[in-house]
């Protein structure tokens, strides 16, 4: 039978465990190994059966065990320790606090709004890598002292759990979470009654939630819950589950997360005091309506859209995730318009500015079409992608944005991601290291809270103890998959009896090569059966074998996703090769930490530049795999031979994909024939693979400090929080109106700005050449209509130019008006051009809009170039 209703009791601690509720409510145990291990001893079984869960442990043991405990004095003095270390961790000066007494001007606080967010598998509102990088974010900005505030969503039935059928179909379930069973405070008013935002829907209805608070370190996380007694059936349902739904529902989690999450900060404020961000970061374009909803406050105290938008922008941080723009949410103009407004959400703007900052109002976009990223870059005065590869494609995705300017000019920037390292990496890699002279392979650089150890010291480790960690990590992996693998078969619909081969899966011996991350094409979970028959061999080598362990999910609408898992999990089930390849359902953070550590190779064979960052073969690299990966994402960014290997890709060679993949997973098949292996089960005169250690170990040491999200979080500080608050602090109303006033006036006057003529003189020119290290006097006629001087910036852009007289690696000079107007009101400007490079060189001017509030000279988009018959020509040859 069911039960008709449900709900949580909770047990009553004995007053000397009170500790224990409080650092079960704070989510640094999921990253600090003494307080897990403290709540292991509490019940040793019960901590297995919760799957490490503190809070649903708690609510479990015994009452007798509880009073057991209660008088173990040994277990009180770590209960004390323990409760002493995360007051200190909360209460302490960190890397910010003391960045900010050196004079640094940082925000007050950061907003950081995600779709989702991986903390821990105890907290499951994640998917993939974009959650789990925002959980990392959380921890290592808590580490570091950032204040940072969190703000998600609550999705009642988080993503779907996922299992198989008995011919390898993906089932998709949804557990109904209960928000009192999981490391959460409801957000309550003064009076005690819990803390809503409210949202105005179509048709007089409202959307209204409640908060839920989660406590990451010292970050709050505030996530949004729809499912309370006030709103009608459709409401309630808006949080029901991560990425469901259709259009609509879409939409509406969206203006959830964005309008109700700012609401919701606002409410977190007011009650606690904290102060309100000056600087609000959108995580992806989940999130963008957070700038509409700031807009509107600020309309609120009688600033213009125009001037308000200019506030907006200047304290707002747009990290793009996708390198593909299928992956962007997009909606049709007509819902957008029908939930804004008057008779919808934010009343007293004006629907149409709303739409115009959506809408893909460019060469080759859809204007009926409401794009959220293009929304939340025109919101945004600083943007990122996530690797430097992944910036360039960005700046190139959303060129349109920015006509006139090369793809190299479009003011996206890069922060490569990192991973939050004392989450990631196995205790005994962290304990490996501590046994030299500094400190723990594995924490983070001193003083930012993850660790006060060095990453060097791995060149302290002897081989053979090192050695001997990554033995112990595959066998851990070996039961894991074994424990997990059993239990997938069962629901598969096999009896016990017929499961005894899974004794013998997988050898601790064995070179080990995992992949595991979401199931889309561009991420080719197959590409390595393209040769079943040399994937064989390669498995059964019988000198070299090869074991591989695969997992991942496909979205719940993608079948052709299903298909690839299908036909992965069909070869993996064949008696002649299951006890070297196996696929592991229903991957996720509890799996991932026993999965990296114990694989010797991460796999990573994605169409190249398609993977934006691809942060499982960092974690896997902090635990001292080696990566064998095609080069995009960070390993295009950071990847040597001591660390493992490119694949060869054919992106350039064809255009035929079943050729492409047949070429790219022939140079992956040589790879680990001809180099993985050989090298893995080379043994030198010690008995130990000599040259593969020394790989790891220069993994560890050299390749680990870049991979932390501690330098991660300190980049998007110091690159982008802090100029953005300072932006933010320049714009009061009036100079917020006369930057408006001035981008309006010079929007519309642009149309009569021009370049004229532009002539060069070499003193050393002989015909159209110059000699190297020579100088160009350049004079140029400019037109500026009504336009001043003040308001532009006239640049000679030069460098080498290809036979299509293409400027590339271009630089810009700076020309400055010679006198005033002529006659005819043009501007002669002038200026040196120092030729440094030899070869073909040519140049080329142009004129910008220049303000001193402006980010970049590409803010408005706005440029003016020389027409074809400018001038004599952009070409002088250098020899």
């Amino acid at each position: 039978m069911k039960a008709i209703r449900r709900f949580t009791v909770r047990p009553v601690l004995p007053e000397p465990l009170q500790p224990l509720s409080d650092l079960a409510r704070n989510l640094r145990w999921s990253w600090h190994t003494e307080t897990r291990e403290l709540f292991e001893a509490v019940d040793p079984a019960g901590w297995r059966a919760a799957d490490g869960d503190p809070v649903r442990l708690l609510g479990a043991v015994s009452a007798a065990r509880l009073a057991e405990l209660a008088g173990d004095r040994p277990f009180l003095d770590r209960l004390t320790a323990a409760a002493d270390d995360l007051d200190t961790y909360l209460r302490g000066e960190r890397w910010y606090q003391a960045r900010d007494g050196q004079g640094a001007e940082l925000p007050a606080a950061v907003g950081y709004f995600s779709p989702e967010f991986g903390v821990t598998a105890a907290l499951p509102q994640y998917s993939g890598g974009l959650g789990i990088l925002a959980g990392d974010h959380l921890k290592a900005a808590s580490d570091l002292g950032v204040p940072l505030i969190g703000v998600g969503l609550l999705y009642r039935h988080g993503y779907f759990r996922q299992s198989l059928s008995r011919d390898g179909w993906q089932q998709e379930q949804y557990p109904v979470l209960d928000p009192n069973e999981l490391p959460l405070t409801l957000v309550r008013e003064e009076d005690g009654t819990p803390a809503q935002v409210v949202l105005a829907l179509p048709g007089r209805r409202a959307l209204r939630a409640c908060i839920w608070q989660a406590h990451v370190g010292r970050v709050p996380l505030l996530m949004l819950d729809s499912d309370v007694e006030e709103n009608g059936p459709g409401e309630r349902d808006v949080t029901d589950r991560l990425y469901g739904g259709g259009s609509e529902h879409r939409l509406l989690q969206e203006m959830l997360l964005g309008i109700g999450g700012v609401r919701a900060v606002r409410t977190y404020c007011r009650l606690t005091g904290q102060p309100a961000p000056e600087v609000f970061h959108t995580n992806e374009g989940h999130a963008g309506f957070l700038g509409l909803e700031r807009i509107r406050e600020l309309a609120g105290t009688g600033l213009g859209f125009d001037a308000a938008l200019e506030v907006v922008r200047a304290g707002t941080v747009f990290t793009t995730h996708t390198p593909v723009p299928a992956g962007i949410d997009r909606f049709d103009r007509e819902l957008i318009a029908r939930h804004f407004g008057d008779d919808g959400e934010l009343p007293g703007v004006d629907a149409e500015r709303i739409l115009g900052l959506g809408l893909e109002t460019y060469p080759g976009g859809r204007p009926n079409l409401f794009n959220m990223a293009v929304m939340g870059l025109r919101l945004a005065q600083r943007a990122n992608g996530v690797s430097a590869l992944h910036g360039a494609v960005s700046r190139e995705m959303f060129a349109g944005l920015w006509p006139g300017f090369d793809p190299e000019e479009v003011p996206i920037t890069s922060v490569t991601n990192g991973v939050h390292a004392p989450t990631w990496v196995a205790p005994e890699v962290a304990r490996l290291g501590a046994a030299g002279t500094s400190g723990a392979a594995g924490s983070a650089s001193a003083g930012s809270g993850s660790g006060s150890s060095r990453w060097d010291a791995g060149s302290e480790i002897p081989d053979g103890d090192l050695w001997d960690v990554r033995h112990v990590l595959r066998e851990q992996l070996v039961t894991e998959v074994r424990k997990r693998l059993h239990a997938s078969w069962r629901l598969r619909g096999a009896q016990a009896a017929e499961l005894g081969w899974i004794d013998g899966v997988l050898d601790p011996d064995v070179l080990t090569i995992g992949f595991a991350r979401r199931v889309p094409s561009y991420k080719r979970l197959t590409l390595m059966l393209s040769d079943r028959d040399r994937l064989r061999a390669l498995l059964l080598h019988p000198e070299r074998p090869v074991q591989i362990v695969v997992a991942g999910k496909a979205h719940p609408a993608d079948d052709g996703g299903k298909r690839l898992v299908q036909e992965l999990v069909r070869f993996a089930d064949d008696p002649r090769v299951r006890h070297r390849i196996v696929f592991l359902p229903d991957y996720g953070m509890a799996m991932a930490q026993k999965l990296y550590p114990g694989c010797d190779v991460w796999l990573n064979n994605p169409l190249r530049p398609l993977e934006a960052c691809g942060t499982s073969g960092m974690k896997a690299a902090l635990n001292g795999c080696l990566n064998l990966s095609v080069l995009d994402g960070w390993w295009d960014e950071w990847f040597e031979p001591d660390f493992g290997w490119a694949i060869p890709t054919a992106d350039a060679s064809t255009s035929d994909e079943h050729r492409r993949d047949e070429l790219e997973a022939n140079a992956l098949y040589e790879l680990i024939e001809d180099r993985v292996a050989p090298r893995f089960y080379d043994r030198g005169a010690g008995g130990l693979p000599d040259r593969w250690i020394a790989m790891v170990r220069r993994t560890l040491g050299t390749l680990g400090p870049k991979l932390l999200a501690d330098r991660m979080v300190r980049e998007y500080v110091e690159r982008l929080y802090a100029p953005a608050a300072h932006a933010h602090r320049l714009l009061d109303t009036g100079t917020a109106t006369e930057l408006a006033a001035w981008k309006d006036r010079t929007r519309a006057l642009w149309p009569r700005v021009s370049v004229d003529h532009a002539e060069a003189v070499a003193a050393t020119a002989v015909g159209s050449t110059a000699e190297l290290g020579s100088t160009l006097s350049l004079r140029v006629r400019i037109g500026l209509g009504e336009l001043d001087p003040d308001d532009v910036e006239v640049q000679a852009v030069a460098g080498r130019v290809g036979s299509d007289d293409a400027i590339v690696d271009a630089r810009s000079f700076p020309l400055k008006p010679a006198d005033g107007p002529d006659i005819e009101g043009r501007w002669m400007y002038e200026g040196p051009l120092a030729l440094d490079r030899t070869g073909p060189y040519g140049y080329t001017v142009r004129v910008l809009p220049a303000h001193p509030l402006l980010a970049t000279s590409a803010d408005l988009g706005l440029v003016a170039l020389p027409t074809e018959a400018t001038g004599e020509g952009a070409g002088v040859l250098m020899r």
